[in-house]
């Protein structure tokens, strides 16, 4: 049986103000060629089909015409969970339709924890394949609330029922394994060794909920992740992978390499495992350094090969501030109009001294381009220069979880 794993879609994405529409398209279109090339049975999509708990009717357009799409490819299975910036709701709104179409959705934890173990069978009736298929799991899942207990507990009880989640699937899925029949295991988490980028919200507060390769039970022959964006095996383990997401999903991704993977199960096991590239139809490119240096990158940037114009963040360094700066730089970005649109401008960074004019420049931020976090944390700075904020940042964290779970 062969498997494609992949995750983090984030349809409805807006990076600052722009919508993604048009890349989200193009990989949809090139995975269902991908299906078809690569003669993929199965399909995995491990969380975050959508950026909010309230995607716009053209995310959920992309999303049901992709199914509907699908289910015309030689794809037999699709099972779908959700992840934390999904609506549990809305997923699952038509499981019980989907599942006609052999599209199975798991938008949150269940009350029966076998209503997340899910059988493949092939056109003959004939078991091939079982999948534990485990959506984000929120505090109120894995944890009781108890008042007064310390951050260090609070990570202690996420972590353990996280761990206890998966562990509960062991009897059920030993019959399976006495049988040679594979066992996949789906998640959506932040999994010890992980490397995130910027544009993950922290899936728990700090390192709330990061649970260890050895932590995911033997009988998993697979554990298809979500939740971090680059594609990665968890402690080196060759079997724990996430697929990261399709396309770069903010500027701390420009260097990062786009994948789904595919799977082949035989004889009871994982026998092969490849990694195809996501072609990538706009770039995202970071220019920084001097005003000449930079001038002198735009000017020989090259965006064949890109369907679409490549989106920039720029930032200069300086000396002293330079008072036709932003007039220098339009008359060499207008030279590219046509290839390369600037998407965020930074504040120059002035290396004289600390206490200077040119130092409030430099402290200057667009909003657009901060997290709730970072404004809370300046917010902090200002108004506690001398104290330790650790604590404080812990907690407006977890606030930020509970709300957007709320949302969800």
């Amino acid at each position: 049986m062969r498997v494609l794993h992949t995750s983090d879609w984030h349809l409805g994405q807006r990076l600052v103000n722009l919508e993604r529409t048009e890349e989200h398209q193009h990989f949809l279109d090139w995975l269902l060629q991908t299906i078809e090339a690569e003669k993929v049975e199965v399909l995995l999509m491990a969380g975050d089909v959508f950026d909010t708990g309230t995607p716009s009717n053209t995310a959920l357009r992309q999303y049901y015409n992709f199914l509907t799409r699908v289910c015309a490819t030689c794809c037999r299975h699709i099972i779908i969970t959700g992840g934390n910036h999904d609506s549990v709701s809305t997923l699952n709104a038509p499981k019980e339709l989907l599942d006609c179409f052999n599209i199975k959705v798991i938008g949150g934890a269940t009350a029966d924890l076998l209503d997340e173990l899910i059988e493949l069978r092939d056109e003959n009736g004939q078991l091939e394949l079982a999948v534990c298929a485990v959506p984000f799991l929120r505090d109120r899942d894995v944890r009781l609330s108890v008042p007064g207990e310390s951050y260090e507990e609070r990570e202690q009880r996420i972590k353990q029922g996280i761990a206890a989640h998966y562990a509960a699937f062991v009897p059920h899925v030993q019959p399976y394994k006495a049988q040679g029949i594979p066992v996949v295991a789906m998640g959506h988490l932040f999994a010890a060794g992980g490397s995130a980028s910027d544009s993950e919200k922290e899936i728990h507060v700090g390192n709330l909920g990061q649970i260890g390769a050895d932590q995911f039970p033997k009988e998993f022959d697979y554990v298809a992740l979500g939740h971090l964006h680059r594609p990665q095996q968890v402690n080196k383990a060759h079997h724990i992978r996430y697929s990261g997401s399709p396309i770069q999903l903010s500027f701390s991704e420009v260097t990062d390499k786009k994948v789904v993977y595919v799977l082949d199960f035989e004889g009871g096991k994982l026998t092969d495992l490849k990694e195809i590239a996501i072609p990538v139809c706009r770039k995202l490119v970071r220019f920084k350094g001097e005003l000449e240096e930079v001038k002198q990158k735009i000017a020989v940037y090259d965006n064949s090969g890109y369907n679409l114009p490549a989106w920039a963040e720029l930032q200069v360094e300086l000396d002293a501030p330079i008072p036709d700066l932003n007039q220098q730089l339009e008359e060499v970005l207008q030279l590219k109009s046509a290839e390369l649109h600037l998407l965020i401008h930074r504040p120059p960074i002035i290396k004289t001294a600390r206490k200077t004019l040119e130092q409030e420049v430099r402290e200057e931020v667009d909003l657009h381009t901060l997290s709730e976090k970072d404004v809370f944390l300046k917010r902090c700075e200002s108004a506690f220069p001398e104290s330790d904020h650790t604590e404080l940042r812990n907690t407006f964290a977890e606030l930020l979880e509970l709300m957007r779970q709320e949302e969800a």
